[in-house]
């Protein structure tokens, strides 16, 4: 498989029910050239191949967007991605829609630093960096704390709750149907949807776990 040229990628998007314009395009591969030339020295990510990392990474990413329109309705979002490593998929999700607020946050140094790096060499005002631990970081009052491949859904939630503004909720992307970490989220957390997601040229299982806090009676 070749990689992602822009054509390849507004046809991707289009797949996804997305729509990204040709400048977007461009700063979508522009933030993967970036990627795979920090990642030869500080293995940002896993994934090596160029066309692998467009599918695994942008693609799988933008999947995403469209559940994240659904749930704004129209209204801008204020966004975490916590554990968020290369700007996975913040800075995908900072392309996608330049009035969302994105913060990345992650525990590495040379991570977050990328993520900063990355938010200058494409004037992407909108896209923030933290380094820090999530669970330590200042409360964020955000509409979604999101995350890919962070941690179990006990964790993430536990660790971050106190970022939720009061109409907050999370958003986990997850591979298979998480079934063992949702029986052991702690009480007063809920999942309220379960969304399948089908990336363009993956041939894998993608979900998207919704979940949010459940107001405890007054005692």
């Amino acid at each position: 498989m070749p990689p992602l040229d822009a054509a390849a990628l507004q046809a991707g998007a289009a797949a996804l029910s997305l729509t990204i314009t040709s400048p977007q395009a461009d700063q979508l591969l522009a933030y993967l050239d970036l990627l795979a030339r920090w990642n030869r020295v500080y293995n940002l990510t896993a994934v090596r191949d160029a066309a692998q990392m467009g599918t695994h990474h942008l693609l799988d990413s933008l999947s995403i967007v469209p559940p994240l329109e659904r749930h704004a309705a129209g209204r801008p979002l204020a966004i975490l991605d916590v554990g968020s490593g290369g700007g996975l998929p913040g800075v995908v999700l900072a392309i996608a829609h330049p009035e969302w607020q994105v913060t990345c946050v992650d525990a590495v140094a040379k991570k977050a630093g990328f993520v900063q790096q990355v938010a200058l060499e494409l004037g992407l005002r909108n896209l923030h960096s933290a380094h820090a631990r999530v669970e330590k970081l200042a409360p964020a009052s955000v509409d979604i704390v999101i995350s890919r491949a962070f941690a179990s859904l006990p964790d993430f939630t536990t660790w971050t709750q106190h970022h939720l503004a009061p109409h907050g909720v999370w958003l986990a992307m997850k591979g298979k149907h998480p079934t063992d970490e949702i029986a052991a989220l702690p009480q007063g957390t809920q999942v309220f949807h379960v969304e399948q997601l089908q990336v363009p040229g993956l041939d894998a299982d993608r979900c998207a776990i919704w979940l949010r806090p459940v107001a405890r009676d007054p005692q």
